[in-house]
């Protein structure tokens, strides 16, 4: 069998795993492929998450579980364009994400991002060319970051 053709199937293992259980670490899902016969490093499985584009979510027992993200509907597609239009850079200080825009551009991009409804987002700030998002944890904050480099293909 072909690289490509296992990785698929990998991929597929992992979209039925994460929608019959709720997995909360790359750990745990490691695990559960390993236990269905595939071979995998903790490096793959990150790789494939990414790849995915899977995010966390609370699950019914309050804690967080890998799903994957519903397609974006057509006001979501509105400000991903803007966050895409006005994101310069985006960078983490622990609890905090400060996202720099272009001149002007950070009041519309903070709407948008309040508009987006991160669940990781507890509020947004804004100046001129700069927003600052408060984040419940500081790893919230990386998994936020990951998501909306995702969402805005950087």
């Amino acid at each position: 069998m072909t690289m490509d053709k296992v990785k698929k199937k990998r991929l597929d293992k992992i979209l039925a795993l994460i929608d019959e259980n709720e997995i909360e670490t790359q750990g745990e899902l490691a695990t559960m492929l390993r236990e269905s016969g595939f071979k995998v490093t903790q490096g793959t499985v990150s790789r494939d998450v990414r790849e995915l584009g899977l995010t966390k979510t609370a699950s019914t027992s309050g804690k967080q579980k890998y799903t994957v993200p519903e397609l974006p509907n057509e006001e979501q597609q509105r400000f991903i364009r803007v966050l895409s239009d006005s994101m310069v850079s985006i960078d983490q200080a622990q609890n905090l994400i400060v996202i720099k825009t272009g001149s002007g551009m950070a009041m519309a991009a903070a709407a948008a991002l309040d508009r987006m409804n991160f669940p990781e987002v507890v509020g947004t700030i804004a100046g001129d060319d700069t927003i600052m998002a408060a984040v419940r944890t500081s790893q919230d904050a990386a998994l936020l970051i990951d998501k909306i480099r995702h969402m805005l293909g950087v």
